[in-house]
């Protein structure tokens, strides 16, 4: 119902200053109520409306510069995937979703757990039956089958082991006495060999269930603190059943046999309904669904989401547990509210005050991170600037030496020693004799001559 700044700032730009004479064409009647409420301009949605838009759509391409076919089915795109989640029935930014998916792997994991224990139970059996009556828990049965494995060679050294497992020294006492005496019969090794990685699988399950019910608390406190805190996490959220097979379960019993139909479903796995006696269970089961449903309005409208809201509902319940059992009266509703609405806000104004002071060491951090990088950034502008300058230097300095050098070769080449030069003019005026002449005549002359006097 509120005008997107973006259009209204779009239309206060196109629009002329008379609005008043300015009739426009939307396509969409609540846009078009939309406008006339925020801008005062009358719009038209029918008639030649609807034909116009429907042409500008398909040749919008062609009408605006710069805006391709391919540009325009990738915004369609864009926006019938944006459209398609506000649609969705989970918030996508809750992941509810991956809460429910935990909820269902917990519950399989449990129904797992329990038969691979049992069958381990009655494998194991076999050879030592004792076992069973000592440690009677699925998780810690397979670690003491598993650290056992022979009964024959359980000796007092490996006490201290199964006391770490057992957490009990008289437990451990009891299973070596136990295994000396035990009535099983003798196993083969790889019997023992199969046993042992069916039990260490059995072992690996319950670890791995121990993570998933940690990450589902953590998933919880995040997007349903108060119904959390109210009905524990595992209650919380359904599986993605349809229906509740507890409450199917007794429907068709009450059907078959034609007696009341039951008045309570998932919640019937809450604490409060067992301590309820027979003829409250309706009661409380449709007290606490009341207040499961205020919890989760809550959770989901909040801002700051925490559990104050949760411990409240609860301590109402308990108070309602309280009045079936002995009559005392429970606080009212309006009462119970203003002090959970006096403890939220205190609550939320100091997770307010942390987040500030987280986002201001943050920046301090990204601000002292920055001036690192420029003052790392100067100091390698004036290194790369030194070894400039001095290189610099170190040419002129070379090419002074080089200049230095050049005179005095100039020098030394100008002025040749007189003795030399006085000899090479002496040896260069001096004549030849004619007999020497005669002896330095080359031989290809010598020949020449030769051949001419044989032809004459």
């Amino acid at each position: 119902g509120v005008l997107h700044e973006d259009l209204r700032l779009l239309l206060d730009t196109a629009l002329p200053p008379k609005r008043k004479k300015v009739v426009l064409g939307v396509g969409d009647a609540k846009m078009g109520a939309a406008v006339l409420e925020e801008l005062g301009v009358q719009c038209q949605t029918g008639g030649v409306v609807a034909e116009l838009m429907r042409g500008i759509r398909l040749h919008f391409p062609a009408l605006v510069r710069g805006l391709t076919a391919q540009s325009a089915a990738k915004a369609q795109l864009g926006l019938g995937h944006s459209y398609s989640r506000a649609k969705v029935k989970f918030n996508v930014h809750r992941v509810d979703n991956m809460i429910i998916q935990s909820i269902s792997l917990l519950d399989q994991l449990d129904k797992d757990i329990n038969t691979f224990s049992m069958r381990v139970r009655e494998w194991y059996g076999y050879h030592f039956p004792e076992l069973i009556k000592i440690v009677p828990e699925n998780s810690m049965y397979c670690r003491v089958a598993k650290f056992i494995g022979n009964r024959r060679e359980l000796s007092e050294e490996s006490l201290e082991g199964l006391e770490e497992i057992v957490m009990d020294s008289a437990k451990a006492q009891a299973i070596l006495e136990a295994s000396r005496s035990s009535m099983g019969m003798d196993i083969s090794p790889l019997d023992l060999i199969n046993i042992e990685s069916f039990s260490r699988r059995v072992i690996s399950l319950s670890e791995y269930r121990k993570g998933l019910q940690e990450y589902l608390r953590s998933k919880m406190s995040q997007v349903a603190p108060s119904l959390s805190a109210l009905i524990g996490e595992v209650v919380s959220v359904p599986g993605d059943s349809p229906c509740d097979p507890v409450a199917v379960e007794m429907m068709s019993e009450a059907l078959k046999t034609r007696g009341n139909t039951p008045k309570y479903g998932l919640i019937f796995h809450s604490t409060f309904i067992g301590r309820a006696a027979a003829k409250n269970k309706g009661r409380i089961s449709r007290y606490l669904a009341n207040k499961c449903t205020i919890a989760s309005r809550i959770d989901c409208f909040s801002e700051v989401p925490t559990s104050v809201f949760g411990d409240k509902l609860r301590e109402q319940v308990e108070e309602r547990l309280a009045f079936y059992e002995t009559g005392e009266p429970p606080r009212k509703n309006l009462e119970v509210m203003k002090e959970a609405v006096v403890e939220a806000n205190e609550v939320v104004a100091e997770v307010k005050r942390r987040q500030e002071k987280k986002e201001k060491k943050r920046k301090k951090r990204e601000k002292r991170r920055l001036e690192a990088l420029a003052a790392a950034a100067e100091e390698a502008a004036e290194n790369s600037v030194m070894e400039t300058e001095e290189n610099d230097v170190g040419a002129k300095k070379k090419k002074k030496k080089k200049k230095q050098h050049q005179p005095e070769e100039s020098e030394a080449e100008a002025e040749p020693e007189p003795e030399e030069n006085g000899l090479e003019e002496e040896e260069e005026e001096e004549p030849l004799p004619k007999k020497k002449r005669k002896l330095v005549v080359e031989p290809e002359q010598e020949e020449e001559e030769e051949k001419k006097k044989k032809k004459k």
